[in-house]
């Protein structure tokens, strides 16, 4: 029986078609989450993902933020309290009232999920999306036909690309890459060498943050920063990938997870300092939802002398 019913009735059947491409994605993901070592079902990723970034909820709040059903919040609720990722708190004076909020294995879980897992899954279906226009129900038959090509587990796992968070064993890696085409394409500023040589200090304390990508065979290969500038305000910063990596899409994996990082952190503004010399960047930028901002020109640019370029990234 080779024809598709349930594409050949296009509009009438759309329900059970982008139901039937949910169920064949998700069994992909699965598959990259447990090469990972995690055994989360992909339809439980987003109750761990809304406390992990609100703190502990109750099965209405998460409900709400969700906007699912709250039957089938207590349905993932228990399978991830039966795995120990979370855990079940009484609230103050009325106990009746129950919260639930991620244990330590949940944390550990969702880290690795953020590292490993999530910006592979979210760099291989964007590029699987990236050409697809037209009609919507073109566009759902573009992705079937590419999901026929490559599954998404295998898009996922092709880059060898993974998310590593700062530690001080690695500040090396963050001041010789930034060093290296700072230095080539322009010069080191003193603002350069305060944030270089005293990342700890200057980015990481003060409340922001540093990612790494690593590149299978060939270790560290890039790095950025996000640095907190005000009460939910963070610069997209420092941001270098070695050309070894060249190739590979290293730049792209690491500014996907460096946006997502920033939207954990609370971040309400996120912009970035450039110069029209790096073409490259600027246009892996303005893909990923950052556009010119003179606003952020005046308030912030006067930070570097080479800054010509401002952006602010706005997600569509």
């Amino acid at each position: 029986m080779a024809e598709d019913i349930v594409a050949e009735l296009g509009h009438l059947f759309l329900g059970t078609r982008l139901k039937r491409l949910a169920e064949r994605m998700q069994a992909d993901v699965l598959k990259v989450a447990a090469a990972a070592g995690l055994p989360i079902q992909p339809s439980q990723y987003p109750v761990l993902a809304v406390i992990d970034r609100h703190g502990a909820l109750t099965v209405g709040e998460i409900a709400e933020a969700l906007g699912i059903s709250q039957p089938g919040v207590t349905r993932n609720v228990a399978r991830l309290i039966d795995l120990g990722l979370i855990e079940i708190r009484r609230d103050g004076r009325d106990q009746r009232q129950k919260s639930l909020s991620l244990t330590e294995a949940g944390r550990a879980a969702m880290d690795t999920s953020r590292r490993v897992v999530w910006p592979r899954i979210d760099m291989a279906v964007a590029a699987m999306c990236e050409d697809i226009s037209g009609p919507f129900l073109t566009q759902v038959s573009a992705i079937e036909r590419a999901l026929d090509e490559r599954p998404l587990d295998r898009r996922a796992m092709e880059p060898g690309l993974s998310i590593l968070r700062y530690s001080d064993a690695l500040a090396h890696h963050f001041h010789d890459i930034n060093a290296e085409w700072i230095a080539a394409m322009y010069r080191l500023e003193q603002t350069d060498r305060d944030v270089l040589e005293n990342p700890r200090a200057r980015i990481i304390d003060p409340g922001g943050d540093i990612l790494f990508v690593e590149a299978a065979g060939l270790g560290i290969v890039g790095t950025c920063a996000l640095q907190k500038t005000g009460e939910g305000r963070f610069e997209l910063t420092k941001m270098g990938v070695r050309e070894s990596a060249r190739g590979r899409k290293a730049g792209e994996f690491l500014l996907r997870a460096v946006i997502a990082r920033a939207a954990d952190m609370g971040a309400e503004t996120l912009y970035l300092l450039s110069n029209r010399k790096s073409e490259a960047a600027i246009h892996l930028y303005e893909k990923l939802g950052f556009v010119h901002d003179p606003e952020i020109m005046q308030a912030f640019g006067a930070r570097y002398e080479r800054c010509d370029v401002a952006m602010r990234y706005r997600p569509a």
